[in-house]
């Protein structure tokens, strides 16, 4: 089994831990907060904060951040880090259907029950929770994130730091831009503009974001 770091130590990463048990060997978490270090998480220790990482130069590393409030959080671990891509662990639970074919980039977590029902491409870091649905001729920009039980309709593009909130709809052909936010339970019935805030059923413009 390949050594695995979690970079993050909130709930994405106690998910994700649950998610790579089977198949990988869990060194340990990493968290800038000094009040988790030496604790333990689901059996798990929390090594220290982030520079931990190059103490251990041949263990896989996955981040598993994910927050409204910084959507562009893996991004930003990423610059600051300077891994090679090389370094950066796929998560997939084994409820995932994932159609034959498709790619998936480095530092990417899926959940339970994720479905993707053709083949096509995924970035790197996308963070896809449990029951979500990508289908036909989507594309799927690094360092999304989608909430659980977000659905996309066919041929719908969405844009690198986007999150989609639990339970949102998008109908097919649309676009999500770069930045934007999609409120849970949103049904989105044309293009969400770049950095914007929308919501609602039918999901509405509510205000610029801030990430």
């Amino acid at each position: 089994m390949n050594s695995l770091i979690l970079v993050g130590a909130g709930g994405l990463a106690r998910e994700t831990l649950a998610a790579a048990r089977q198949d990988w060997k869990i060194l340990g978490f990493v968290d800038d907060n000094p009040a988790l270090h030496g604790t333990e998480i689901d059996g798990v220790p929390v090594l220290g904060p982030l520079d931990v990482i190059f103490d251990h130069p041949d263990a896989q590393v996955v981040i598993c951040t994910a927050s409204t409030a910084n959507q562009a959080s893996r991004k930003k671990i990423v610059a600051r880090l300077g891994l090679p891509a090389s370094r950066y662990a796929t998560v997939v639970h084994p409820t995932a259907s994932i159609a034959a074919g498709t790619t998936i980039g480095e530092g990417c977590i899926l959940l339970a029950f994720v479905v993707v029902t053709a083949p096509q491409e995924i970035g790197s870091h996308v963070v896809i929770m449990p029951h979500v649905t990508i289908t036909h001729d989507d594309r799927i920009s690094s360092y999304v994130t989608f909430a659980a039980r977000v659905a996309l309709a066919g041929a719908v593009s969405v844009g690198e730091t986007a999150y989609l909130g639990s339970g949102a709809l998008v109908r097919e052909g649309l676009s999500i831009g770069e930045g934007a936010l999609v409120g849970m339970g949103s049904v989105v019935l044309q293009d969400v503009p770049a950095h914007q805030i929308w919501a609602g059923v039918p999901a509405r413009r509510l205000s610029e974001g801030t990430r």
